[in-house]
């Protein structure tokens, strides 16, 4: 039975290398050779040729990525923990009813907010630029931020809480001093959700930015030929745009599991 289960294991492997056994050949490759009828093959000549033209093409939107999905993922996070803070520990009137709310904010697609949404944007100038994206990426994260740290800290003993009080600390001083030190796991989760949710970005980013602000996603979907497609290009582009999260998830991947476990058996 082991061996079946190591060979299972090592089968489903395969079947997810394959896709980037062919992006990666693929991306080697001159224009001649990249083709659909020679998509399993490995290059005849090896050349970097369209990973220099792919950086060229994707540089400016990978900036612009970086620029959106830092301070996004960073303030998603604060404001979910602060939210799932009061909503599991400060208990208030109507506490259940608000919470109800913030998880009806999940369930809103991006298509039914987006005519509203510009015009809000352009209303308050903000309309373009990445300030506005990120915007609507932190609103649009508060209902699922706050769902994970919720349920996070619900797992946190009250007697924790109640000691703090005991010694003179308000709600603030309690937050800083006994509950953040314990929520990295939570906040490992938040930060992958809303970095890869914002990495990935394309319709809130095709209607909210112009091409100056145009992240790497609209970029990759952009490279295309007139008479023929580029597939050597749009390879290389697409591993450049997915390195990003790939190292987010392997630095923060350890606390990834933890964290969303946490909570499973309360709240």
């Amino acid at each position: 039975m082991p061996g079946v289960r190591f060979a299972l294991l090592i089968a489903f492997v395969l079947v997810f290398l394959v896709p980037v056994y062919v992006l990666l050949a693929t991306s080697f490759k001159p224009l001649t050779e990249a083709d659909p009828g020679q998509a399993w093959n490995l290059p005849r000549t090896w050349t970097f040729e369209a990973w220099r033209v792919a950086w060229e093409k994707l540089a400016p939107g990978l900036l612009n990525s970086v620029l959106i999905a830092v301070p996004g993922a960073l303030i998603s996070a604060a404001l979910g923990s602060m939210n799932g803070y009061v909503l599991s520990k400060w208990r208030f009137p109507g506490a259940d009813v608000v919470f109800t709310l913030f998880l009806f904010g999940m369930f809103i697609p991006y298509q039914g907010v987006m005519i509203p949404l510009v015009q809000l944007m352009t209303t308050l100038d903000i309309y373009g630029g990445l300030p506005g994206l990120i915007l609507a990426h932190v609103v649009y994260g508060i209902p699922i931020c706050t769902l994970i740290f919720r349920n996070y800290y619900v797992t946190i003993p009250d007697e924790l809480i109640e000691a703090s009080r005991v010694d003179g600390a308000g709600m603030l001083r309690a937050y800083r001093s006994v509950v953040l030190p314990v929520s990295g796991p939570a906040f490992a989760v938040v930060v992958i959700w809303q970095f890869t949710s914002l990495w990935n970005d394309f319709l809130f980013a095709v209607f909210l930015t112009g091409p100056q602000s145009w992240p790497a996603t609209v970029l990759l979907n952009n490279i295309a030929g007139a008479q023929a497609t580029p597939y050597s290009q749009q390879m290389a582009a697409a591993i450049l745009a997915s390195i990003p999260t790939m190292v987010v998830y392997v630095l923060l991947g350890r606390f990834f599991m933890r964290g969303l476990m946490a909570g499973a058996l309360k709240g």
